[in-house]
């Protein structure tokens, strides 16, 4: 059997994220964990109708099970064919505080560790992230490794509990895709100087998602007061994914452009570039910072021109050029003949004089 298709039926969904977290202890699973023991039974859709009473219906199966005495067998049947909200939702937030809060509590744990389906799993983590009970940490974390399903509501339960933060910050170099957009935006919140290391070294994984949070990782891990006082290498090299992804998310959330320290960042970033050992990933990263300086307003134009002009001037130094020269192509890598064919010659880069791309050749 595969690792990902030998799943029963009735396996629930947390021992699902067990058996798969222990194939894979230090990275995100593969594929998010799916198929999912529920599938392939779709989650159901939100309805259309009032968006003001998505989650009414659920609240309603909350309170019928918890005004009478049946287990929590009952409420996952309850809840199999609704829709339930993957983000915190206020009529079952209010549903979970009306009743008791022990029996409220044990019902969730109840249906997040043997939920065979979404339905019940999501309403078990809705009823946690109504406490803040540090025991329920270990179990709201392992579920929250099926990210992209159980992510939003993980970190919600999370952020509220002493201790939430470290598992955040465990399900942070676990989760990939959406699910790490709900655990770093949580982390933006929780503050603490744990965080605040994580965010400025390991928040941006090169997903094209991170820019939905790249310029509040910024904001919230006080990146400009970092970046010019430090000079490791982790903070130097994620600054620069932190800078590119931010000059490239129009749409999705802060952008270079409306960063108030953008100046004073990028500054600092190409000063501890001007220290660093080249290597052709910051070459690429520090060059494409660079082309869009030249058509974003992070300054007045004669400033954004020496920004661009101290790039160049590491770029076009020896040891910098020969890490490009020496590069050997990857037939499945596109983005090397791209940059040299559409940005190189813009910047009029030394390393790129006289060389062609494979397809040019």
């Amino acid at each position: 059997m595969s690792e990902t298709t030998g799943a029963s039926p009735r396996t629930s969904l947390y021992d699902h994220a067990v058996r798969l977290h222990r194939q894979h202890p230090d990275g995100p699973l593969p594929r998010d964990g799916r198929p999912l023991p529920d599938e392939p039974r779709p989650r159901r859709r939100r309805p259309e109708a009032d968006q003001r009473l998505v989650g009414a219906d659920v609240a309603e199966a909350l309170d019928r099970h918890f005004g009478g005495d049946a287990p929590p067998q009952a409420l996952a049947e309850a809840v199999r064919d609704l829709y339930v909200p993957m983000h915190r939702n206020d009529h079952i937030a209010a549903a979970a505080l009306r009743w008791d809060r022990e029996r409220v509590r044990t019902t969730g744990r109840w249906l997040v560790r043997h939920g065979t389906d979404r339905q019940a799993v999501a309403v078990g983590l809705a009823l946690l992230a109504s406490g803040w009970d540090e025991d329920d940490i270990p179990l709201i974390r392992t579920i929250g490794l099926l990210s992209d399903s159980f992510g939003p509501l993980a970190a919600e339960a999370l952020k509220r509990r002493r201790g939430g933060a470290d598992a955040l910050l465990w399900l942070g170099d676990r989760v990939a895709g959406w699910g790490r957009v709900y655990v770093v935006e949580a982390l933006c919140l929780v503050g603490g100087r744990a965080a605040r290391d994580w965010l400025l070294r390991r928040a941006c994984d090169g997903d094209f998602l991170n820019g939905y949070y790249a310029g509040k990782v910024a904001t919230a891990a006080h990146l400009h007061e970092a970046i010019t006082a430090k000079s490791d290498d982790d903070l130097v090299d994620h600054t620069g994914r932190l800078l590119l992804t931010m000059a490239d998310c129009g749409g999705m959330g802060m952008t270079l452009e409306h960063y108030p320290p953008a100046h004073a960042v990028v500054g600092a970033h190409v000063g501890h570039l001007d220290r660093q050992q080249p290597t052709l990933r910051r070459y690429l990263v520090a060059a494409t910072i660079a082309h869009r300086l030249g058509t974003m307003e992070v300054a007045t134009a004669e400033r954004r021109a020496r920004l661009v002009d101290r790039y160049r001037a590491v770029l076009d130094r020896d040891e910098w050029c020969a890490v490009v020269r020496e590069a050997s192509e990857d037939p499945d890598d596109h983005y090397l003949p791209w940059f040299r064919r559409e940005i190189a010659p813009k910047l009029g880069l030394r390393a790129f004089e006289g060389l062609t791309t494979a397809d040019e050749g």
